[in-house]
Formats: C-alpha cells, sequence, structure tokens
C-alpha cells in the first residue's frame, strides 16, 4: 500500500477579500476559511499558516500575498491552500510568480474548491487560463465604469457622491441642491470674496450658523479651502483636470467663484505679520491728513486713532463705545417709519405693473452666441479624434471654451433675474430700512459695521466725529 497519500503535507491557507467596491465578493473571509479548512482535512494537508488579506489583486504589491510567497521559497510550505485562482492573482505579475514558483518546484501543489488543479504543463496551462480569465475580468469592470463615468460627465452628470451643499435624489437619479446648506455655502463664497475672511475666520463665522458636514461633523478649514476652490458651485464639473458643463443648479455665479479664486492666490502671497482684528478698522480715514484710522486696545477699551504715517496730525483718539454710538445714530436717521414703508410698497408694486416688458432680443443674442460656442466644441472634439490635436491641447482649449459658454450662461441668468426680479430686492430694502431702528439697539458691531458701509462712502472721523457721503437711496431718507 502506498502511504505517501495518508502523510501529512504542509499547505498555507490564503482568504483574500477585495476592500475594492468595484469587485464583487463572492465569498467572505470567514465563508472562505471554513471552506477551506474542510478541504484540508478531506485532503490530509496540516495548515501551517492562515494569511488573510483585505486588498484588491488588481495590482501587484500586496504585503501578505508577498510574505506568503517568500515563507515559500523558504520551504516553508510546500502548497497554497484557496479557494479560487482569482483570489491569489487579478494581475500578470502575481500571476506569473505562482506559475515560477511551479516552475522551480518551490511551489508544488494548489488547491481550490472551486478549480481543479495539478502541478502538469496542461495544469499549469489552465492556471495561466484562470489567471488571465481574472485579470480580463477585473479590466472589463474597470474600463465599463470608466466608460459609464465618461458618458455621465458628458450628460452633465456628477458621478460620484454630491458636494456639500448638493444631495442625491435616487428618485429622478440626479443631483438636487440641498436649501439649507446651500445658502451657507453662497454666503461662505460671498464673504471670502471681500477679502477681509482668512479661512479660518470664515471657518469659524460660518460654523457657528450653523454649516455641517456629513453625518453631521462640523466643517474643517480644509473643507472650507476644498469646496472654495470647486466649480461645481458655479455650475461647471472638474474631473481629472478637465472641464465640463454641468446640469446641476448652480449655487453662486461663476464672477463670484472667479474673484474667491483671485482672494485666496493673493492669500497665499507671503504676508506681513497678522494684525489683531478691530471692527471698525480698514475703511475709516483721518479727516484731517487722511491717513487710515487704526486702533489698540488699552486698559481692556478699544481706542480708534490716525496712523500719522504721511504728516503731523493732531486728531484724538475715539473709543470704540462711543464710535458704536454715532453710527446707531446714523442708522436711525434712516429708520423708516411703518407707514412710510407700507406706502413705498404700494408705489413699487405699482411701477412693476408699468415697466413689465419683454427683452427678448437681449436673451436670444446670447443664446445664439452659447449655440456658436457649442459648435466650437464640436470640432474641437472631431479634432481630436481625428488626432488633429493632443490630448492636453483639447483639454486646454476645451476648458477655454466651456468657461466663455458659462459666462454667457451666467449673464443670461442674471439678465432675467434683474428683469424679473428687482421687485424683491427693492421689497428687502424697504423691510431693511424699517428695521434699522432694532439694529441701532443691538449690540451685534459686525452687523452695524455691514449696513453703515450699506449707508455711504468716504468715511472719516474728524474733530472725534464720524463724518460720510450718504449713498442713494439712503441720502433721500437722511435728508427727508
Amino acid at each position: 500500500m502506498n502511504t505517501q497519500n495518508f502523510q501529512t503535507k504542509k499547505f498555507f491557507l490564503y482568504a483574500r477579500k477585495s476592500t475594492d467596491t468595484e469587485e464583487r465578493q463572492v465569498r467572505s473571509i470567514d465563508d472562505q476559511i471554513a471552506e477551506l479548512k474542510e478541504l484540508a482535512k478531506k485532503e490530509n494537508i496540516e495548515i501551517a499558516k492562515i494569511f488573510i488579506e483585505k486588498q484588491t489583486a488588481k495590482e501587484p504589491g500586496r504585503p501578505i500575498f508577498n510574505e506568503m510567497l517568500s515563507r515559500i521559497e523558504k520551504n516553508e510550505a510546500e502548497g497554497i491552500l484557496a479557494w479560487h485562482p482569482d483570489r491569489l492573482a487579478r494581475n500578470s505579475v502575481d500571476g506569473g510568480k505562482i506559475i515560477w514558483l511551479l516552475d522551480i518546484e518551490k511551489l508544488k501543489e494548489l488547491k481550490f474548491p472551486t478549480f481543479w488543479f495539478e502541478n502538469t504543463p496542461q495544469g499549469k496551462f489552465m492556471l495561466q487560463i484562470a489567471f488571465g480569465q481574472s485579470k480580463y475580468y477585473i479590466d472589463n469592470l474597470s474600463e465599463n465604469i470608466k466608460r459609464g463615468i465618461r458618458q455621465k460627465l458628458k450628460n452633465g452628470l456628477w458621478p460620484q457622491m454630491a458636494p456639500l451643499g448638493y444631495l442625491n435624489d435616487r428618485n429622478i437619479k440626479s443631483i438636487v441642491v440641498d436649501k439649507n446648506k446651500a445658502r451657507l455655502i453662497k454666503k461662505a463664497f460671498e464673504l471670502y470674496s471681500t477679502g477681509n475672511y482668512s479661512l479660518r475666520r470664515l471657518y469659524e463665522t460660518i460654523n457657528n450658523l450653523g454649516l455641517i458636514g456629513r453625518k453631521n461633523k462640523m466643517l474643517s478649514i480644509s473643507n472650507y479651502q476644498y469646496f472654495l476652490k470647486n466649480p461645481f458651485y458655479c455650475g461647471l464639473i472638474r474631473y481629472n483636470g478637465e472641464l465640463y458643463e454641468g446640469k446641476h443648479e448652480p449655487i453662486i455665479a461663476k464672477k463670484l467663484f472667479d474673484k474667491c479664486q483671485e482672494v485666496m492666490v493673493n492669500k497665499g502671497k507671503p504676508n506681513k505679520k497678522k494684525l489683531k482684528y478691530f471692527v471698525f478698522r480698514g475703511f475709516i480715514r483721518c479727516g484731517e491728513c487722511g491717513c487710515l484710522i487704526t486702533a489698540e486696545t488699552q486698559k481692556e477699551h478699544n481706542y480708534y486713532h490716525c496712523t500719522k504715517r504721511k504728516t503731523k496730525c493732531f486728531q484724538k483718539y475715539v473709543r470704540e463705545e462711543n464710535l458704536a454710538e454715532q453710527i446707531n445714530k446714523y442708522i436711525q436717521k434712516v429708520s423708516l417709519p411703518d407707514d412710510w414703508a407700507e406706502k413705498i410698497i404700494a408705489e413699487l408694486k405699482k411701477e412693476k405693473l408699468e415697466n413689465a416688458q419683454s427683452s427678448e432680443s437681449f436673451t436670444q443674442n446670447l443664446k445664439e452666441k452659447i449655440s456658436v460656442i457649442d459648435g466650437k466644441l464640436e470640432r474641437l472634439m472631431t479634432a481630436y479624434l481625428e488626432n488633429a490635436v493632443s490630448l492636453p491641447e483639447y483639454q486646454e482649449n476645451k476648458n477655454k471654451v466651456i468657461q466663455q459658454k458659462q459666462i454667457l450662461k451666467d449673464k443670461i441668468t442674471a439678465f432675467e433675474q434683474k428683469r424679473g426680479n428687482w421687485f424683491e430686492p427693492a421689497i428687502r430694502f424697504v423691510n431693511e430700512v424699517k428695521s434699522a431702528e432694532i439694529l441701532a439697539k443691538s449690540r451685534n458691531l459686525e452687523e452695524k459695521k455691514d449696513f453703515l458701509k450699506k449707508l455711504g462712502s468716504n468715511f472719516q472721523i474728524l474733530n472725534q466725529k464720524l463724518v460720510f457721503d450718504f449713498k442713494n437711496p439712503f441720502k433721500i431718507l437722511a435728508d427727508a
């Protein structure tokens, strides 16, 4: 009787489950190990060690797999137990290593519950076919996914999870605006575009207003930097360095997005040491010499005074409380009584009815320009497909044309809003001056500063008094 069949053989057990969501999992790690242990018992195999790996096999470089092969070369085991050849390799490099170890007889056997193999020329040939099929499967799957992504981008659809401020609507299989978060996203762009907000100050301001990320987590400074640089919010999709027209609803205009990019570039340049923040510093000048008014803190009070950088100046300091009180009086000066507000609103409604008119010719002109650009895009695509231009040239020119088209689309949107929606801003102005009295009595200096900048320009402090030129229509209210 041949006792060789009853001799215990040492094998390594290898179980793998890919963490790559592109690859479907047929068996979990536990299922693989349980089935392989049954096979080992049936074949009188001693399992020297169990190797478990959670990594895709579509690329070489798996550390646990490589460790296993290294130990086989040291004769620590003579074979490998695996559920299927695709658990061992889905790429030609790793598949080649297995075949080579079989050729030099460092690896004597492979056992699979789902695949027959014997260490013969025919067996190795069939194993190579199995490895090839596994590679074909993963390559084909990858190409199908890439093709699907390209088609989505061409159709103006974002192929991944919706960015902050948007939601994935499974019913219509598209991306829609998250009204609650979009309002704060737009506010963040508006504040940053002023140049007065660092990323940290913006992060603190908007987070305090209630903007949160996924899973109700607070946003970090890097999150703000990321979405401020994302053209998705102005209607464009940037994917692998290439721009596409998005069919989603923009949250901001491209002009605002471009302004934020300009601010970010300028802020990236070396700056002088940052100064302490004072709410009324930076927009008021000295009424005597014209220098900017600066501020400092003494004995827990803020004092505003001339920098005196140009010439000798005799203006005295003004305490912040005194300055705030003067601002309160200016705000009260433009406040509007309720009965006046109602009369103005009635006049606005009358004017809206009288001045309603069509401006289709202007819109049509812009649409014709967009149509010309669409023709350019088609010709550019044809030139690329016919190898008349290289891929970098195609992408560079396409990006320029796409941005031109987006500017025209923004003009149409802005014109239509101005044409049909001027009534709402006018109503907001009336309500704003109607509530000015309440603002004057509040302690929110930031809101008072913002309102003051709306009131006028050329702000100066002369003899400890704040003076400026009222803007229209506030001037009408101030002179009334």
